[in-house]
């Protein structure tokens, strides 16, 4: 070790206190591992601060010695915002420590919390006055990488997403003083001005860190029923999802996706996962209903049932079974999909959105050039197909012995030129801009909103301390 790193673990030491500053081989190697397994490369040093004042500190440490400073929360992100460089020596500032405040105020419904404080913490102080931050995910992100990558999650359909539900944050700026300020307010109603902290949400950590933030919090709903619809044609997915919003307006609190393929691989190899049907439908929907005390599960089922008969009887029926469930049973299978994927085989990841009503055409287009292109990759997709989401994952089986990684590539490639090319889709709908991703948005983002984000970025932080570069330069239409 040189004298000069000895010096700034000395310094990094009496910011946060020794114990905290990481530099063991072994302590290293649990940051390098996000939702996605491993991926980042090694930081020089993990730190580990216990309130925002430390934070703005090692802020100006590492402006002052030009280092780079990656800042991570929970480490269950999939775009690799929260790892170290590969190849750029970096400090890796992890906010698991900034956990100390859950403050509810149930009558504003609003939970002021600290950064690092985990999604089942504050629903466990929550659910105590009765209220959720119903953002419903399949990982136990903390609250600030919550707001850093924007997420949406099962339940977006009713309640909306981070961005929708953020009142106000305190946040450190990278600049040379590790300023720290506050912004926005915790008020549903306030037009002052620019809505400033919204320039934390969906930025990665790389135009700011966000130490706290106050969210608006939602009822714990008295009524939950869920249905688990099989499908003979999926196309009929649109109209069904067009019929409930019209039958049950807000109580209609997601409806999910899932194709055959997915369904398979889920009861395949998840032990235990039961499916309600007595085979696997060429398509599902899984559709949840909640509400209030005013209405009961028995009255939400009978109205189901209305709702659904036209789609059950008839010429026009396109649900050849249906499953109703009041508790989480049905969800079980939704949940154990991405497991069931992983256990059968290598497998391409992409998380796109498209307007609602082109998710099913999209998923013909793209099975057909998939089977011309790149055969031996068969699509298992699922998701949120009622605000666009779609999850449209291949998998390689494991069968089929090691997949070229050509091919891999090619595939995805395929899948992003299609759908921002010919839908005017997303290639990225909720797991943000991460260094994974950053290669699709110089692509597709253009140039002048590429050097426009820069801009802002450059105002918020003038001290580089993330991964991503909004105003990297690049590929892009103009």
């Amino acid at each position: 070790m040189t004298d000069a790193a000895t010096s700034l673990f000395d310094m990094l030491a009496e910011i946060v206190g020794a114990a905290q500053v990481l530099t063991d081989t072994s302590d290293l190697a649990t940051y390098r591992t996000d939702g996605r397994g491993a991926g980042g490369g090694a930081p020089i040093a993990v730190v580990r601060p216990s309130d925002a004042a430390q934070v703005s500190a090692l802020v100006r440490l590492a402006a002052g010695a030009n280092i780079r400073l990656v800042v991570a929360g929970g480490r269950t992100g999939l775009a690799g915002a929260g790892l170290a460089a590969e190849r750029e020596p970096c400090i890796l500032v992890s906010l698991e420590r900034l956990a100390g405040l859950i403050e509810i105020d149930p009558v504003n419904r609003t939970a002021t919390v600290d950064a690092g404080i985990r999604l089942s913490a504050l629903n466990a102080a929550a659910a105590e006055h009765g209220l959720s931050f119903p953002i419903d995910l399949g990982a136990d992100p903390a609250i600030g990488g919550m707001i850093a990558s924007n997420t949406g999650g099962a339940r977006l359909l009713r309640y909306g997403d981070v961005r929708a539900n953020l009142l106000s944050v305190e946040v450190v700026r990278s600049d040379a003083k590790g300023s720290r300020i506050a912004l926005g307010a915790p008020l549903r109603k306030n037009n002052t001005g620019l809505d400033l902290k919204q320039l934390l949400v969906g930025g990665c950590g790389s135009t700011g860190i966000v130490t706290r933030a106050t969210i608006a919090l939602h009822p714990l709903p008295a009524a939950r029923l869920t249905a688990l619809l099989a499908l003979d044609d999926p196309h009929s997915a649109p109209r069904l999802l067009l019929a409930l919003e019209r039958d049950f307006g807000s109580c209609l609190s997601a409806f999910e996706g899932m194709s055959e393929a997915a369904i398979r691989t889920a009861a395949d190899h998840v032990p235990g996962l039961r499916l309600p049907f007595d085979s696997v439908p060429p398509y599902a929907v899984l559709v949840e209903l909640s509400a209030g005390a005013a209405f009961d599960e028995n009255l939400l089922e009978e109205r189901l049932a209305a709702a659904l008969e036209p789609f059950m009887t008839g010429t026009d029926a396109s649900i050849r079974d249906a499953a109703i469930d009041r508790r989480d049973r049905l969800w079980a299978l939704r949940h154990a999909i991405p497991e069931g994927l992983r256990a059968s085989g290598t497998v391409v990841a992409c998380d796109i959105a498209l307007r609602r009503g082109d998710v099913m055409v999209f998923r013909e287009r793209m099975a057909g050039l998939l089977a011309q292109h790149a055969p031996g990759l068969v699509p298992h997709d699922f998701g949120h197909i009622g605000d666009g989401g779609l999850h449209y994952n291949l998998v390689w089986p494991r069968t089929g012995g090691t997949p070229d990684p050509a091919l891999l590539d090619k595939a995805r490639t395929l899948i992003f030129d299609t759908v921002v090319g010919e839908f005017g889709g997303s290639f990225s709908a909720e797991h943000g801009i991460g260094p994974r991703n950053i290669a699709s948005y110089r692509r597709f983002v253009p140039g002048a909103v590429r050097r426009l984000a820069g801009e802002i970025q450059n105002i918020m932080a003038p001290v580089s301390i993330g991964r991503v570069d909004f105003g990297t330069t690049g590929e892009g239409t103009e």
